[in-house]
Formats: C-alpha cells, sequence, structure tokens
C-alpha cells in the first residue's frame, strides 16, 4: 500500500478572523485549480487500480506540471487530492515547491467522485478559502469542467468535451461564495497539457 507523508497545516490566522471577513468574501474572487492526475503505469496487471503508480511519463509531466502551478498566482492554500496513488504521486512535486504552508485534504470520496459529486465537495468549501487545487479523476473532473464551462465560451466548452488528459490544468476564477459555485460563477481562465509546457 502507497504511503501518504504530507505536512497537514490548517491556516488558523484565516479561520480565527471569519467573523471579519465574512463581508469581504461576498466580493473577493476565488480561484479553483482543477487537474487531472499524471499518466499512470498498466505494467504490471496484477496491480489494483487503486494502487497504480505514475508511469515515467507520468512522473515527467507532473514536475512539469509543478513548476507552471509554482509560477501561478494566487498559490492553493488548499489542496483537495484523491488518495489513489497515482493522484498522491501526482501531487508529490507540487507539494515540494509549494512547501508546508498548504492545507491537505487526502479524501477518499475524490476517487471516483462524479462531476456533480466534485461540484457538491467545492460547494461545501468554507468561505475564508480563496484558492483550491482538485487533483481527481476522468470522468469526474472532465463532468465537472463541462458544467462550469456550459455557460461560458463556447471554444472553452469544446475544448473539454474534446478530452481532459491526463495532467491537465484548468485554472478557474469564481465570482461568488463557494457554496454558489456554477456556471454563471465560474469562468474557465486556462486550459494547459503537459504537452504545451518545455522542460
Amino acid at each position: 500500500m502507497f504511503a501518504i507523508s504530507f505536512s497537514f497545516v490548517i491556516r488558523q490566522e484565516d479561520r480565527g478572523n471569519h467573523g471579519q471577513l465574512d463581508g469581504c468574501n461576498r466580493q473577493m474572487k476565488r480561484s479553483l485549480y482543477v487537474m487531472r492526475h499524471a499518466k499512470s503505469s498498466w505494467k504490471d496487471s496484477s496491480v489494483p487500480d487503486f494502487e497504480r503508480p505514475l508511469a515515467p511519463r507520468g512522473e515527467k509531466a507532473a514536475r512539469r506540471m509543478a513548476r507552471r502551478l509554482a509560477r501561478t498566482l494566487p498559490l492553493p492554500e488548499l489542496v483537495l487530492c484523491s488518495p489513489a496513488t497515482r493522484a498522491v504521486q501526482t501531487y508529490q512535486p507540487i507539494a515540494k515547491l509549494l512547501g508546508n504552508s498548504v492545507e491537505v485534504q487526502i479524501e477518499e470520496g475524490l476517487y471516483g467522485a462524479s462531476g456533480t459529486e466534485l461540484l457538491a465537495r467545492l460547494r461545501a468549501l468554507p468561505d475564508e478559502v480563496q484558492s483550491v487545487l482538485l487533483i481527481g479523476h476522468n470522468p469526474g473532473v472532465q463532468d465537472l469542467l463541462i458544467e462550469l464551462v456550459s455557460d461560458g465560451d463556447p471554444a472553452r466548452l469544446d475544448a473539454v468535451r474534446a478530452g481532459f488528459p491526463t495532467c491537465a490544468l484548468a485554472t478557474i476564477r469564481v465570482t461568488s461564495r463557494w457554496s454558489e459555485l456554477g456556471p454563471s460563477t465560474a469562468f474557465v481562465e486556462d486550459l494547459l497539457t503537459p504537452t504545451a509546457l518545455s522542460g
């Protein structure tokens, strides 16, 4: 069984000011980063789906995307990650660059979650959280994105419907509380795949 060894740090300074920040939270834009796990290995067919590790190609892609994400503002302050080995390994290079100032939640419910279930999870986020990275699986993450861009740019919608490859990263700006997250409050700013990056 794959061992999870991340630091779990809760940003108490934000939570302690929840009452004072409530009014500001209504107006402040939030950032959502949706990522599919990197390419996994099928070399050993006896390995259960949950425990499949990344392939060498996936490890390289994860490092590329980690470097890109580390240059993105705002940085994620909360990470929601599937407990599947390939998802956790996708997050490892990101963790090295983000350090210990991020809260990480490895959640059983994200493994195999549908787009509807992922949306419900995001809508349950506390208002004081301003930036979130979600690492999950298809078809759930792709279905989530299709739902969120359904009222937006037709070209974005066509791009998402065409596929959301392994280790792809979508950057979404949210203009509402998390509880109101939906097509009218979420705008996809960028869709990035590892092949679009060099190095």
